[in-house]
């Protein structure tokens, strides 16, 4: 009988984390998962047994994660998919947010999965296997949404980390997947998962338009279920060959063909100025 993979979750007491925690649980596998606080994980999971092991740790803080790596591998002896989940919305035209805003976005958004990455690559290197699925956005991928500059920023950037990652581990048995989920039903457009700048300025008629799309309409009308993306994480993790780019919902999936079909535009509309500089 084939053993089941070890998979280590970040960011999951609630939203795609928590689905996938649960699925993941239901069907056998050994999880480990964080979040800011381990008893509200344990809670939202509902689910203690063996093969459960919720840690508390700072993402942001590289040497936490090492210890929670040691803490996965002392319980279960390995870790065979990573899925790097951790993360929040971040609010503000690029003029409004301060640098602290910033910065702290990209802190847990970006060097968060970094810390991940950087410590449990010894353990992948050594047994030459491992899976890496890195949580962006369609907002990693299609950065028009006015208000979002430096949310998408960070999501770009894990979307290039992770291109770098698939490259450099080629040779290995080890795989990186970007996932770019469009809009799922869960809590991450409310309170908690969402921060707006703390000095909104008025001028903004864009940004401050789309946030009140997302307030009144898109709030409760996602089209993604987080159930139904958890079924695709396992189902992709078990595939022999692993996609780079995954994108999750038929949002997120038309979204990218619009911003592949701009990319076209621009390139054939402007071919020639683009080669004029040749020597």
């Amino acid at each position: 009988m084939e053993t089941k993979k070890v998979w280590f979750v970040t960011g999951a007491s609630k939203g795609l984390g928590l689905a996938l925690v649960k699925r993941l649980l239901n069907e056998g596998y050994k999880v480990a998962a964080t979040s800011r606080n381990a008893q509200t994980l344990q809670n939202e999971v509902g689910f203690s047994s063996e093969l459960f092991l919720p840690l508390q740790v700072d993402l942001k803080n590289d040497s936490a994660v090492g210890a929670a790596v040691g803490q996965i591998v002392s319980k279960f002896g390995t870790i065979d998919v990573v899925v790097n989940n951790a993360g929040y919305g971040q609010l503000g035209t690029l003029e409004e947010l301060s640098d602290e805003e910033a910065h702290e976005n990209f802190d847990v958004n970006l060097f968060g999965t970094l810390n991940v990455i950087r410590n449990v690559m010894p353990l992948f290197r050594q047994k030459n296997a491992g899976a890496f699925f890195n949580i962006s956005s369609i907002a990693g991928f299609m950065g028009t949404f006015p208000g979002w500059g430096i949310y998408n920023a960070t999501k770009f950037a894990v979307a290039g980390l992770t291109e770098a990652l698939s490259a450099e581990t080629n040779s290995m048995g080890i795989s990186a997947t970007i996932v770019y989920p469009g809009y799922f039903k869960t809590n991450f457009l409310l309170k908690g998962s969402m921060r707006t700048a703390a000095h909104p300025i008025a001028d903004y008629k864009e940004a401050r338009e789309l946030e009140k799309v997302h307030n009144e309409q898109i709030i409760g009308n996602q089209p993604g279920d987080p159930e139904k993306a958890a079924v695709a994480f396992i189902q992709v993790a078990e595939m022999e060959t692993k996609p780079l780019h995954l994108f999750l919902g038929s949002d997120s999936f038309g979204m990218a063909n619009s911003k592949i079909e701009m990319l076209q535009n621009d390139l054939k509309a402007f071919e020639s100025v683009s080669k004029s500089t040749d020597y």
